[in-house]
């Protein structure tokens, strides 16, 4: 396996952005950037035994600071939306950015979707790794606390290992998940691939995608995808819940477990491609890519029209430190954040 790293281009700032290959094989390939922890791509083999892009990208560095889609990145410090970005810890109030109407989501305006991550490549015997590490600075768009951040990316056998690491020298609340949008096949849509879910309940939300705080199964709804079908299925039935989010766009209950468990898996029939999700997350954000509207282009000049692509994004869940029935995310001096996801490419 081999670790390669080469200069991408420079920041706004004139700092200098890198971007880091993991090769385990010639058909499987992983690129990212500490721009944001970007990964760029994913090749991975198809039925053909070719090397086929996976994931959604930009030819260029330019393409993703220019991008409000998220494209790949870590985000954080609290992935997905908070309302009123305003939340309580031991009786005070705190005061988010809020970037998204009036709700916070993905980190604010500057979160670590859009930093300049110090980066260290590990080789060895054992793994190809790159180690990513920020401290994000007590205020830093409203958040309390010198919150220091790893992420942790090693190859694995036809897979990619994310371990997520923070500590903070105050109380504060921590959320990360990468934000990869996954494509398969030669489709200009997801709408065809297969996908299971393992999820017996969901959090459904309100007009502003903000979790309710109710928790409901998803047998007899859109969102039951215990056995695998299409995501297009029914994607743009007349149901409460899709027509609030255009689609998917919901927290996706995992089943209990504190160790790493598997969660999903995604194919597309065409290309043989499968994907199977382990995380040590409680909740999975499924996005069918409802907001993309073909006002970018993707690597070689590709749009990137709706439904383009689709996210399975490991995390808590939205809204979380409004909700005293969610998971708890609050992180206090002395403990250790720490979570695990793993992303298993295999030919099905």
């Amino acid at each position: 396996m081999v670790l390669a790293k080469e200069e991408w281009g420079r920041l706004r700032d004139g700092s200098v952005a890198s971007l880091y290959t993991l090769n385990e094989s010639e058909d499987f390939c992983v690129k990212i950037s500490d721009y944001g922890g970007t990964i760029t791509s994913i090749v991975a083999p198809d039925r053909d035994e070719a090397g086929r892009q996976v994931v959604l990208g930009f030819d260029d560095l330019g393409g993703y600071l220019d991008s409000r889609f998220y494209l790949g990145c870590i985000v954080g410090r609290y992935a997905n939306r908070i309302s009123g970005g305003r939340f309580m810890i031991d009786g005070d109030t705190y005061q988010l950015s809020r970037n998204d109407g009036d709700n916070h989501l993905h980190g604010g305006f500057v979160g670590l979707d859009k930093v300049l991550w110090e980066a260290r490549g590990l080789q060895d015997e054992d793994r190809t790794a790159l180690s990513l590490h920020y401290l994000s600075p007590d205020g830093s768009e409203g958040y309390p606390g010198n919150l220091n951040v790893w992420v942790i990316y090693s190859l694995i056998d036809l897979g990619l290992r994310i371990e997520y690491w923070a500590e903070t020298d105050q109380p504060t609340i921590v959320n990360l998940t990468n934000h990869s949008y996954f494509n398969f096949g030669e489709r200009d849509d997801v709408l065809g691939h297969f996908l299971m879910l393992n999820s017996d309940l969901f959090t459904p939300v309100d007009k502003f995608l903000i979790p309710t705080g109710a928790v409901e199964p998803v047998e007899g709804t859109p969102f039951d995808f215990r056995e695998a079908r299409r995501v297009g299925e029914r994607v743009d039935e007349p149901h409460d819940q899709i027509l609030k989010g255009g689609g998917y766009d919901h927290n996706m209950i995992l089943r209990e477990g504190n160790e790493l468990r598997y969660a999903a898996l995604l194919y597309e029939e065409v290309s043989g491609i499968g994907m199977e999700v382990y995380t040590t997350q409680p909740g999975l954000q499924f996005y069918s890519g409802n907001f993309l509207d073909g006002s970018s282009s993707m690597r070689n000049g590709k749009p990137m029209v709706r439904r383009s692509g689709l996210c399975l994004e490991t995390q808590h869940y939205p809204d979380s430190p409004n909700h005293p029935n969610f998971p708890g995310v609050v992180l206090r001096p002395g403990e250790t954040y720490n979570q695990v996801t793993e992303l298993r490419f295999k030919v099905m």
